[in-house]
């Protein structure tokens, strides 16, 4: 480990005491609510953290949550910091190796995303088969951290037996869960329509601004993967409805409850 990860991992075990969570939880804008789902929680705000950054984004509160969801020993974040802020990959990507660190066996990850996939209308949910890395940037770049590997495998990064257990709950709930291939980009603008139809071209059905870094290291890392993309809005041409990242927070806001129900779902059988 380098010397800031070692004092991320003692700040967090101070707080957290006995706790030994095996499943954390990634939340994109406007989905922090699941946070207050977590029972016997314990809130460690980024500012406590050493290497964690206040997020500048609205709908990403700061603090990492440590507690119980359905039956299960689990940790939250609750706000990312992105690229798009100013930071380097292997920063963004910090979280996932503390939660690796502290013996996380899976990663949930959610996020806002534009449906590139003309039917994905706002409030759609889908399950992350696949991404593409259209970040420039990759946090395993540079000298290799202990526990990871040089060279990982990326052919089944989104965990297929997780996969089958997202879609098996959520036909048990009534909910609908698209599938389809998430792709990140730098951002902060918005897509063009042109960009947009370029990424359709490449297979992708979803595109956003974060995800893809915790999934890279979280790979290489030995750690199982799940990720859901909540659709909130249609990528650039697909509508002509303006962009705004008003328009990701009130729809993340009411997809807030469907989406909680499937993540407890899904955590309480792993």
């Amino acid at each position: 480990m380098t010397a800031s990860l070692d004092a991320t991992v003692a700040a967090v075990h101070s707080r957290m005491g006995t706790r030994a969570p095996k499943v954390a939880i990634v939340l994109g804008s406007g989905l922090g609510g699941l946070a207050d789902r977590l029972t016997d929680a314990v809130r460690i705000p980024y500012a406590e953290i050493p290497g964690f950054h206040i997020p500048t984004v609205q709908g990403h509160s700061g603090e990492l949550v440590v507690g119980t969801l359905a039956g299960q020993a689990v940790v939250v974040q609750s706000g990312r910091f992105h690229l798009y802020e100013g930071h380097a990959a292997d920063v963004t990507a910090l979280p996932a190796r503390l939660f690796g660190e502290l013996g996380v066996t899976t990663l949930v990850v959610t996020n806002a995303a534009g449906g590139v996939r003309a039917s994905f209308g706002p409030g759609t949910l889908m399950l992350i088969t696949d991404h593409l890395n259209l970040t420039g940037r990759n946090p395993l770049a540079g000298p290799v951290v202990a526990g990871e590997l040089r060279f990982p495998d990326m052919s089944a990064a989104y965990d297929p037996a997780l996969r089958a257990l997202a879609l098996d709950v959520a036909r048990e709930q009534g909910t609908e869960l698209q599938q389809g291939v998430y792709a990140a980009l730098l951002g902060p603008s918005y897509e063009t329509p042109a960009e947009i139809r370029m990424l359709r071209t490449l297979g992708a059905d979803a595109v956003g601004m974060s995800t893809v870094p915790e999934v890279i290291v979280a790979s290489a890392r030995g750690m199982r993967c799940l990720g859901i993309s909540t659709v909130t809005n249609a990528a650039a041409g697909v509508s002509e409805a303006k962009l705004s990242h008003a328009e990701v927070m009130a729809t993340a806001g009411q997809v807030g409850q469907r989406l909680g129900d499937l993540i407890e779902g899904i955590v309480a059988r792993i």
